[in-house]
């Protein structure tokens, strides 16, 4: 279940899945804006927003490059294909998932990352998903309707191993073994922080590929929050890219 909760200037949007350690308390996964590209310079005495610099950028061999009107200059870019320009401006965001997601998300290659080390720091959460059905004929696909006895034995198994696994983790870590070496303990469903830097246009990219319904369900709730974090800070953009 998702609820959206926007915090002041940094419009910090979270999202709760189920979440639990071994005293099945709940916990809220987490996708919020960090930073996006500050522009230094003014036109006409006002501050360029992030979307005025990449028009800005874009006019470089136009005598009128300090022209403060862009939305139609930004749709032109988009609508033809001229995509470096929407690298002159960066959006960092911070995730909070699961160790079975993050790779997912590291595959974009055109972006920078920082990632939760579980060599220097102790692990702390599992997160527990709601089952589905394997697609018999799309390997990518999976269905919600498995009956309630099936998500109840699933729910049951990984209440058990997140349980035995954390004890043997936590353990592990009491006896004085390393923590790059007890971490092979840990499930997938092991919870991750990363940050996530890119490019307008990369964003873009990613966007278009991860808020499709081929992309795994929890993945693609992370995309759909991004996607509102994106929209309120390049909203002529997403306007000529026809986002709602």
């Amino acid at each position: 279940m998702l609820s959206t909760n926007m915090e002041g200037r940094e419009k910090c949007i979270r999202f709760s899945i189920l979440v639990f350690n071994t005293t099945k308390t709940l916990w809220n996964m987490q996708v919020r804006l960090i930073s996006v590209t500050s522009p230094l310079i003014e036109v006409d005495r006002q501050p360029l927003s992030p979307e005025g610099l990449i028009a800005y950028c874009a006019r470089v061999s136009s005598p009128n490059q300090e022209t403060p009107d862009y939305q139609k200059l930004l749709a032109y870019c988009i609508a033809h294909k001229h995509w470096s320009v929407f690298e002159m401006v960066d959006m960092t965001v911070e995730i909070v998932t699961s160790r079975a997601i993050s790779p997912q998300i590291l595959r974009h290659k055109s972006f920078q990352f920082q990632e939760f080390s579980q060599r220097y720091a102790k692990a702390q959460e599992i997160e527990r998903y709601e089952p589905r059905r394997q697609d018999s004929k799309n390997r990518q696909n999976s269905l919600n309707d498995l009956d309630d006895a099936t998500k109840k034995w699933f729910d049951d198994e990984q209440e058990r191993i997140a349980r035995l696994t954390l004890e043997a983790y936590n353990k592990a870590l009491e006896k004085g073994i390393a923590k790059e070496c007890a971490r092979v303990l840990l499930p997938m469903g092991t919870q991750t922080k990363l940050y996530m830097k890119g490019s307008v246009r990369s964003w873009i990219h990613y966007l278009e590929v991860r808020t499709d319904k081929s992309t795994q369900q929890e993945h693609q709730e992370i995309a759909l929050e991004i996607k509102k974090i994106f929209m309120a800070q390049f909203p002529v953009t997403a306007s000529a890219l026809a986002w709602s």
